[in-house]
């Protein structure tokens, strides 16, 4: 399965944490995680407000260059709107 979106974070404790981000049809983002220190990926934790913030500034940047389609916008808007809601 293909990543669409990817980047990685230092944390407070120096480990290093990546975000993978893969799009799934047109209603459907699966998030994944994995830190430095950890062998496997994390696929239950949900995204942090600071994670929703960094796709929301990424998604953005890419649909300025052309290389995200706008519904891909309103899809992460949806979604963060439905997990603050829970």
């Amino acid at each position: 399965m293909k990543a669409d979106i990817e980047w990685t974070e230092k944390l407070g404790d120096g480990v290093k944490r990546k975000i993978r981000i893969t799009f799934m049809g047109k209603t459907l983002m699966k998030w994944q995680t994995k830190r430095s220190d950890e062998e496997a990926w994390d696929y239950d934790t949900p995204p942090t407000p600071e994670d929703w913030d960094v796709i929301e500034e990424k998604i953005d940047i890419l649909y300025h260059r052309g290389r995200q389609p706008y519904k891909r916008i309103e899809l992460i808007k949806k979604l963060r709107k439905e997990a603050e809601g829970s």
